[in-house]
């Protein structure tokens, strides 16, 4: 018996020193044995990928950039509900244990050794939560020589995570270590982190869960596609229930509750994350390019680090945008529709379709690219595939529509829909509030707000005007409505037309003649100011280009994006003062420390007197009737002034507006400028583009929680004595050019255009 007990304690004694070694073998990495361990800079502060996330001005969350869609939250706001539940269910000892609960390895030993019963393992929250952070399973940094050993290997693992375990216990607490776990355990969905998993399950804060939402959500970290709501709600019901019946066991749930709750279904309002969901996706997806060159740049990684970004767009603005484009379009897709019925919409200059545009255009898509890497040559292949019926979803403004299509023929019905894109920017501080880039993410991902350039037509006409003021033309000169000609390089003449193929032979004021878009008296401008000036003054007012120095930029022959246009219209507004259109105030890591400031770019493009007569250059497309169209609420008692534009045979569609602190452009047209109206009167920009921006306005005013009200458009400042006499046509002394002036000012028309502008000039001042 001495000798038994003799044994005994040997045993004892051997284990006494030999597991403390193996302990300290393991975590040094004796010979390269074990692998390495995490350092102790690291244990301090544990990484777990953040996803960025992208704020409006009013604070809303617009997005998130991720791989892992993780945000963190702290200890204090999570539920107890949440907090409860948890424990009850994977560590119910966890107050009183330092990272490993002996009694609960016994009991998993005795369980799965003796009964040979798989009731779980003994790992604690804290050996999870060591297991999350670090992911010393995967990590081939943390494998050494004895890994490849198949028992030994996974005794290694386990050890490393006991001893990683007692080391975080030591350095957090309780609190501190629930919170980092919850941050960092996965509940299925692409959500990563109690916030993520109660927003998309439940569109909740962590605080605010009920314990019925609870118990789903501890129940899905057992198995997040097995016990799926949205996938297995039967499954995921009962695994509620079994967490339910856990946090009973231990005290955290009265019996007679939980009679009631796990009778009942857990409401949910499931919203997964992703880029083509929620409001401006369009500018999200702007932001984020933006974005992957700023973190190359400084050293971060949008994806993983946690950023904060905090952009200029009102959430409640964009909204109303996003509203007033959809509203708008829907009708007008449905007239388009009736226009072409079973006519294809693209056709030549001379009105014929264009027999093999599908076949071409499809040519240009990442499918046939792909086709092409798959079969090369091969074109009998691709030509299959192509023309094969596939279940498809395909867009429409009733809701997207599932059917047996093919690819070629789905290509086709996306290329009969017309696009848009729409910006709203304060003209003063160069913040951009609402960006639409086009009408549904999902399907059409171009966007049309600053990627997207266009012929402007006669939106780009206010800048020859502009051109033409500082040259000492003045609004009240009349200039003759007939042919001017232009020799071109090329030994040809050109003579611009009016939209309406017409000259009426007389005179009219500039201001009249730029309200009506008269080609024939904007030539005559051009003629006489020359191109350069006008390329030169478009580049000072943003218009990038590339603008060719040619007359027929008068008429908007060039390209430019709405972005560009609306920046170089805000300059009349801002007292002639450029400021470039922006879209983030600033930056911040997960700390909350600022990381850049972004300030937009000024400079002075045009005279303050000149811009102040351009503002009331655009009103005239009120007062001279070509905006009577527009809703009287909307005119009424305010000041409004803008300009539409429409491009040869009715391509593209423009209008640019002007109110008290808002300048907002919108364009509408096919996906390629052969695709359009026949009609003039369907097709032009006052009929596309501008109920666009009446429908936005009006939202705008109604809106009880926004500051946007009806006004003068000049509110911070009165046209002074120099710029009245200059309006009369007394004198432009801040300009040297003049003597542009029409002799035939004695004509009842002349006379009446005179007489209007003078009423109008005591109702300003």
């Amino acid at each position: 018996m001495e000798k038994i007990i003799r044994i005994l304690w040997k045993c004892f004694a051997a284990a006494i020193i030999s597991i403390p070694t193996y302990l300290f073998s393991v975590q040094v990495d004796f010979y390269h044995l074990y692998g390495s361990m995490p350092s102790t800079e690291l244990l301090e502060n544990p990484q777990s990928e953040l996803a960025s996330e992208l704020y409006a001005v009013d604070g809303v969350l617009l997005g998130k950039y991720f791989r892992n869609n993780r945000s963190s939250v702290t200890y204090e706001e999570i539920s107890p509900n949440m907090i409860h539940a948890l424990i009850a269910s994977e560590d119910y000892r966890f107050e009183k244990h330092a990272g490993i609960d002996l009694r609960g390895l016994l009991r998993a030993f005795f369980l799965s050794i003796v009964l040979q019963q798989n009731k779980g393992g003994g790992s604690t929250l804290t050996q999870q939560l060591a297991k999350n952070l670090f992911n010393i399973r995967k990590e081939t940094n943390y494998r050494g020589r004895c890994s490849h050993i198949p028992f030994l290997s996974k005794l290694i693992l386990k050890t490393k995570e006991w001893i990683l375990a007692v080391q975080l216990e030591r350095a957090y607490t309780k609190q501190e270590l629930i919170a980092m776990y919850l941050n960092t355990v996965t509940f299925g969905s692409n959500t990563y982190g109690i916030k993520v998993a109660a927003h998309t399950f439940f569109n909740k804060t962590p605080a605010e869960l009920r314990i019925e939402e609870a118990a789903l959500l501890v129940g899905l970290l057992r198995a997040p596609t097995r016990y799926s709501p949205i996938k297995n709600p039967e499954k995921a019901n009962h695994i509620r229930n079994v967490v339910l019946g856990q946090m009973v066991k231990y005290g955290f749930l009265k019996k007679n509750d939980y009679d009631l709750i796990s009778e009942i279904p857990t409401e949910l309002h499931y919203q997964e994350e992703n880029y083509e969901k929620g409001i401006a996706p369009y500018f999200r997806a702007v932001v984020r390019d933006f974005l992957l060159k700023w973190t190359q740049e400084n050293g971060y990684d949008l994806f993983s680090d946690g950023l904060r970004i905090y952009t200029t767009i009102d959430s409640r603005m964009q909204v109303h945008a996003e509203a007033a484009v959809k509203e708008h379009m829907a009708l007008l897709q449905a007239k388009f529709d009736d226009h072409w019925k079973d006519q294809n919409p693209w056709i030549h200059e001379n009105g014929n379709e264009i027999a093999d545009y599908i076949e071409k255009e499809i040519e240009k898509t990442p499918l046939y690219q792909k086709l092409r890497k798959d079969y090369g040559t091969d074109t009998k292949s691709i030509h299959r595939v192509l023309h094969t019926s596939l279940p498809t979803l395909l867009f429409s403004w009733n809701g997207p529509i599932q059917k047996m299509i093919t690819p070629i023929e789905a290509f086709k019905h996306h290329r009969r829909i017309l696009q848009a894109g729409c910006m709203a920017m304060d003209p003063y501080t160069g913040h951009i509030k609402a960006w639409v880039g086009g009408i549904d993410y999902k399907f059409f991902q171009y966007d049309h707000v600053k990627q997207s350039k266009r012929q402007t037509g006669s939106t780009f006409k206010p800048i020859v005007y502009t051109v033409a003021l500082d040259n000492g033309f003045l609004p009240t000169d009349l200039v003759t409505d007939a042919p001017v000609t232009f020799l071109q390089p090329n030994g040809e003449m050109w003579t611009p037309q009016n939209a309406w193929k017409t000259y009426s032979g007389k005179p009219y004021t500039l201001r009249y003649a730029m309200a009506k878009s008269y080609n024939s008296i904007t030539a005559y401008l051009i003629k006489q100011i020359g191109p350069q000036q006008v390329v030169d003054c478009a580049n000072r007012m943003g218009i990038k280009g590339p603008l060719d120095p040619v007359p027929a930029i008068c008429l908007g022959c060039s390209d430019a994006s709405i972005y560009e246009m609306v920046g170089a219209y805000s300059t009349f507004l801002n007292e002639g003062v450029w400021t470039e259109p922006f879209f983030i105030t600033h930056i911040e890591d997960k700390h909350g420390n600022i990381l850049q400031t972004f300030i937009p770019q000024h400079r002075e493009a045009i005279h303050k007197d000149t811009a102040d007569l351009m503002t009331y250059m655009l009103q005239g497309a009120l007062d001279e009737g070509a905006l009577n169209s527009v809703p009287i609420a909307l005119r009424e008692e305010n000041d409004i002034a803008g300009k539409s534009g429409t491009t040869s045979n009715h391509s593209d569609g423009w209008f640019i507006g002007l109110t008290q602190n808002l300048c907002t452009g919108v364009w509408v047209g096919g996906e390629d400028r052969c695709i359009h109206f026949r009609d003039f009167k369907l097709g032009n920009g006052s009929a596309t583009a501008r109920p666009i921006w009446e429908k936005f306005i009006m939202k705008l005013y109604n809106d009880p929680y926004l500051t946007y009200r009806k006004g003068p458009l000049l509110a911070n400042r009165i046209f002074s004595e120099r710029v009245k006499n200059i309006i009369q046509g007394k004198s432009n002394p801040h300009l040297g050019l003049s003597g542009h002036r029409s002799n035939d000012a004695s004509t009842d028309l002349a006379n009446k255009q005179k007489k209007a502008i003078a009423l109008d000039i005591d109702k300003i001042l």
